[in-house]
């Protein structure tokens, strides 16, 4: 296995104004180049936590992270990031704002019609070539999102990471946007680890699925290889035999080995 992405014995401890809260411990996971790994848990898992260590947003208080066998100490173009929110600066139109993430990136190296070119390009993988001179509040929530993915996805990363970016549409859009996320994957290679609270969606996506155990002190609980081949077409997977058994080991943990109180959300 190609190990691309690496955690080594990796913990989290933030300060807070009530004391020190352990996050996460000991989390040690591996990532091959390709794969799709998605982090499920209880809300309070340090899913979100473990996806901002591997961004370079925060760093660990103790163990190390590895990209391409470079230490990652900060936010670097090769680890794109979608959060949840779109993020997209609503005064520049869609074209714009996926331009602005490639000037920043290529800008120094690349000509001005090498830097459209992949602008536009980008917004084509998704879609969204004719929404180019749109502004965010000219389109709708799931248009929004397929642009930031976009947008990261310009910038050519090495890895994709994905902070439940469909959480906030209504269960169709996601839908459509899980088929097309699964889509550009196929062509681009893209090697992605996405945070989702979403069972069904964790099975149709990932290669495999990380498991949370509660926090604090959260730490990897189990982790679950999803032996559907690729393409993969949710109607055909619905009575998939090995479908139904990955969907039914992944919530055995989530609700009979690390449930909670009834009513408690994933996140």
């Amino acid at each position: 296995m190609n190990h691309f992405i690496q955690v080594q014995n990796a913990e989290m401890v933030f300060t807070t104004r009530k004391g020190r809260f352990h996050a996460l411990r000991e989390i040690d996971l591996s990532v091959a180049q390709g794969e799709f790994v998605t982090l499920i848990g209880h809300s309070g898992c340090g899913k979100s936590t473990l996806l901002n260590l591997i961004a370079g947003l925060v760093l660990p208080t103790s163990g190390v992270l590895l990209c391409d066998n470079r230490e990652i100490a900060a936010p670097g173009p090769e680890r794109a990031v979608v959060f949840q929110n779109h993020s997209l600066l609503p005064w520049l139109s869609c074209y714009e704002n996926v331009h602005l993430a490639v000037e920043r990136v290529f800008g120094a190296r690349a000509s001005r019609a090498e830097l459209k070119q992949r602008s536009e390009a980008a917004l084509e993988l998704v879609g969204m070539g004719h929404a180019a001179a749109k502004r965010p509040h000219e389109i709708s929530g799931g248009m929004k999102q397929r642009v930031g993915i976009a947008r990261a996805l310009a910038m050519e990363p090495k890895v994709l990471l994905m902070d439940e970016p469909f959480g906030a549409l209504d269960a169709l859009t996601r839908a459509r946007l899980q088929d097309e996320l699964l889509k550009i994957v196929a062509r681009t290679k893209s090697t992605v680890v996405m945070v989702t609270h979403d069972v069904d969606e964790a099975v149709l996506l990932s290669d495999r699925i990380v498991m949370m155990t509660n926090g604090p002190a959260a730490t990897i609980g189990e982790i679950l290889a999803v032996g559907l081949p690729r393409p993969r077409d949710r109607v055909a997977l619905a009575e998939d035999a090995n479908y139904v058994h990955c969907r039914k080991e992944v919530l055995d943990f989530l609700y009979t080995r690390h449930g909670q109180a009834a009513g408690t959300a994933l996140a």
